[in-house]
């Protein structure tokens, strides 16, 4: 972990004190133990120092899409179960093994493979098996016969050096309130534990069940079983725009500053392509932030898609966004000048996560995913910089 001092450039801030409220509420919702998804780097807010605090407050497990990720956890302190979600190389089964990681086994032939691989490294590899409920992506397709797919599943139990650790599935719709949606949610969770109740009365453990995604868990906290998984909501932003839990606070905020302000003329343009000439005498402010950084091209605009808050005062986009730069209309806030901090997007500001996803046709997920590594973390505790995470300063 890198703890140098901040350097005013482009960081996002990541309010820790956020991050154990929103887990602190998730946990009273559900009142049992909680999973807490850290792929794709924490959904890029630092996968390290938030397992670390989760680990503190309490979390039953992590969940990773990767072997990369779940050694990182490991590397960096976390003891607590973690689960590959996705795809592991059955060839890094003796790996998997050495650091206590389990992963998903999804089809008889994974299995098949990495049981092979274990019984070559003289291993022990813990698996969880993936239902199919009607998601379509990977699982044993319980749709497709119910049956024949469990006896399959039982057929596992046979093949050595496997050990059947968990059952889970994932909901495609639990964040819809259509009443279509609402019933085909109603029938995966139906389904999927047709397949655990058969499998017990079978006489085989399924270990830890675990369905509940974060909608349905919020929706339907009675959906616990022996562990829910929790991802957006830790971050405090809503699985969709149909559902919002006001008690979330959201953790990050991406943040600059300003390097140059001038004056525009009538009939002066900015940016690339030129597409925004003044009509009137402007006041334009340039902020160190890009698409390289993750702020998303298409809040360009000829004037007023993306929002940055400046001084307090919302500031609209002039112009194309750079990769590494992007201009505002500052005319009217008074008193902008170099070294002037900007709220991007985030709490407090003229935009939010959610609002951006909505000017760019996409989801909160992908925006805060997409925030750059070159981006420092800053994590804030009780308002004071307790750890600076800076990808480009590690070695």
């Amino acid at each position: 972990m890198n703890d140098s001092t901040l350097e005013k450039h482009c960081w996002a801030e990541i309010d820790l004190g956020a991050l154990r409220h929103n887990f602190a509420y998730i946990r009273r919702t559900v009142g049992g133990p909680v999973c807490a998804v850290v792929k794709a780097d924490a959904y890029g807010h630092g996968d390290v120092v938030v397992a670390r605090v989760l680990q503190q407050e309490g979390a039953a497990a992590f969940a990773v899409s990767c072997l990369a990720e779940a050694k990182r956890l490991r590397r960096h302190g976390i003891t607590v179960p973690v689960l590959i979600l996705g795809y592991a190389d059955p060839a890094q089964a003796a790996v998997l093994a050495r650091e206590d990681i389990a992963t998903t086994c999804f089809s008889t032939e994974y299995a098949r493979a990495l049981s092979a691989a274990a019984a070559a490294a003289g291993v022990t590899v813990k698996v969880h098996l993936k239902i199919d409920t009607g998601m379509g992506r990977i699982g044993f397709a319980v749709r497709s016969g119910f049956e024949e797919v469990v006896a399959e599943l039982e057929a596992l139990y046979a093949l050595p050096n496997l050990a059947v650790s968990g059952v889970f599935q994932h909901f495609a719709v639990a964040d819809s309130l259509d009443a279509g949606s609402r019933a085909y949610t109603d029938e995966q969770y139906t389904l999927f534990h047709r397949v655990v109740d058969r499998l017990q009365a079978d006489g085989f453990a399924t270990g830890t069940v675990h369905c509940a995604n974060s909608a349905a868990q919020m929706r339907h906290p009675e959906w616990r079983d022996d562990m829910t998984r929790a991802g957006i909501i830790l971050y405090g932003l809503d699985p969709s725009d149909e559902l919002h839990f006001a008690p979330l606070k959201p953790v990050m905020a991406l943040k600059c500053i300003v390097t140059f302000v001038k004056d525009l003329l009538p009939g002066q343009s900015v940016s690339y392509g030129r597409t925004f000439t003044a009509s009137t005498p402007m006041r334009v402010a340039t902020v160190c932030v890009g698409y390289a950084d993750g702020y998303p091209r298409a809040l360009s605009g000829t004037q007023g898609q993306g929002l940055m808050l400046v001084n307090r005062h919302p500031a609209p986009v002039l112009g194309r966004v750079c990769m590494d730069q992007t201009l505002l209309d500052v005319t009217g806030i008074s008193g902008v000048r170099m070294g002037d901090e900007v709220t991007v997007f985030g709490p407090g500001g003229a935009d939010t996560a959610d609002t951006v996803a909505r000017k760019t046709d996409t989801i909160a997920y992908e925006v805060v995913c997409g925030i750059a590594r070159r981006v420092p973390r800053v994590y804030i505790e009780n308002g004071n910089i307790c750890k600076i995470w800076n990808d480009l300063e590690e070695t």
